[in-house]
């Protein structure tokens, strides 16, 4: 089983570029099919209404529950006062089951924490180089895995990478995907510095291609174990824990199981 913990899919309103316009998925599934990836967590694109690309990723997973996982994307400013009610929206409504935030919308804020910390989610957080925050964000808020994509520079700031490095490795909930790192040898560094545990590997589909990305983490020549933490094994214990909470919550609220619940099932078999 290879979870890819990062691919944007749906429409877009910007119309700036491919980021903020359109992420069909045909592409992706026929070559993450030829590279075995299994499973994928589905994100937003850029747009203007985050809670509208919510529910569209959520029509998404419905589409094909065995193989996709959503997470509803927050703009930290525009949305500051519905935070709570969109995330609550997105796991008990949509069954979404992680926070994604870009710091090209805006830097991530106490509001969007405390959600993830509610409602036991992961928060996949893109910071663009600003690595100093990161550290408030592990230390105010230990029990929310922070997942920080790119070893925190998708535009290949070393500097900002080496300082990553040093804080997934400090930090037990701090964690890196492993999507558009081009300097191999800072991703070798963080896998026998930080340990198989800590990275996730994720292809930032459908923009790069998931078995280049992929390659990547068969290239640090895992052992075993290793090989099956980081391209399935850490993602599925994130998402276990939040739809476990979900489901559990839920279930006390209404009654019935809720949105996604089938999904949820087949992860935890999956493990």
């Amino acid at each position: 089983m290879i979870i890819d913990f990062h691919v944007h899919a749906g429409q877009g309103d910007g119309m700036t570029g491919p980021w903020d316009t359109s992420a069909p998925l045909a592409k992706y599934v026929a070559r993450a099919n030829e590279a075995g990836i299994t499973h994928s967590v589905l994100l937003p694109v850029f747009q203007s209404d985050y809670r509208r690309g919510n529910h569209d990723i959520a029509a998404l997973v419905r589409s094909e529950p065995q193989r996709w996982f959503g997470f509803a994307m927050v703009h930290a400013s525009r949305d500051r006062d519905r935070i709570h009610r969109m995330i609550e929206e997105a796991v008990l409504d949509l069954g979404l089951c992680g926070i994604k935030v870009h710091h090209h919308d805006a830097r991530i804020n106490r509001q969007i924490c405390d959600a993830a910390r509610r409602w036991h989610l992961p928060v996949l957080y893109d910071p663009a180089g600003e690595i100093g925050p990161l550290e408030l964000l592990a230390q105010t808020h230990p029990d929310v895995p922070f997942v920080i994509a790119h070893l925190g520079s998708f535009a290949d700031d070393w500097a900002a990478q080496r300082r990553m490095i040093d804080l997934i490795v400090r930090y037990p909930n701090l964690f890196s995907d492993t999507s558009g790192i081009r300097r191999f040898d800072l991703l070798e560094e963080a896998f026998h510095r930080a340990g198989p545990g800590k990275l996730l590997f994720g292809s930032d589909g459908v923009f790069l291609h998931p078995g280049l990305e992929l390659a990547k983490v068969y290239a640090l020549k895992p052992d075993a174990p290793a090989l099956r933490a980081m391209a399935g094994g850490n993602a599925l214990r994130l998402l276990q824990r939040a739809r476990h909470f979900r489901n559990n919550i839920a279930g006390r609220a209404t009654g019935r199981p809720p949105a996604g619940g089938h999904a949820g099932a087949v992860a935890m078999r999956a493990g």
